[in-house]
């Protein structure tokens, strides 16, 4: 009985340490929009570990999941405007297409895939151009994150020295 529960114990804890020894861990994003209005974001954040990612491991010019993992999810339970873009509420999943120039947000009606290779054109809601801006110093850990405005919230992506940036309101 004992050997029974040592082992019980030792799984329990390896499947701890595993999980929070990930190299891309689960991260989450939420904006409030008010009046019961929200969204959102869940994602696997990937780390830098010395290499350059967007551009070289992920190049220009080819979708990326937008994090690692599983496809990054994002979940309205209101109508939106992303970008000067009409989406309805419901659950999609978020891609992007990076450019040295511009990111090009995905948001797609396809769920529960893995992400990639990319094969989901034919389920694409809306494509959205991303603001980019150059961050002073690199930022280790993708990060998906909300920033409230006073018309709805900003969603920003950081990753090494790129911050990608949208503007969300309600409908």
């Amino acid at each position: 009985m004992q050997k029974r529960i040592a082992l019980l114990m030792f799984t329990i804890l390896t499947f701890t340490l595993f999980a929070s020894a990930q190299a891309s861990p689960p991260a989450s994003a939420s904006c409030d929009l008010g009046g019961g209005k929200t969204i959102e974001t869940h994602y696997s954040s990937p780390r830098l570990k010395g290499r350059k990612m967007i551009g070289e491991h992920d190049p220009y010019g080819q979708v990326w999941r937008n994090g690692a993992n599983a496809a990054t999810t994002f979940v309205t339970s209101t109508d939106l405007v992303v970008g000067g873009k009409d989406v309805p509420a419901g659950n999609y999943t978020l891609f992007v297409l990076p450019n040295p120039d511009k990111w090009t947000l995905i948001i797609n009606k396809k769920t529960g895939e893995w992400g990639i290779p990319y094969k989901y054109e034919s389920d694409e809601l809306v494509r959205v151009d991303m603001k980019l801006s150059k961050l002073p110093s690199p930022v280790e850990n993708f990060t998906i994150a909300y920033d409230k405005t006073t018309s709805g919230c900003t969603l920003r992506e950081d990753w090494d020295t790129t911050r990608a940036t949208v503007d969300i309101s309600a409908k």
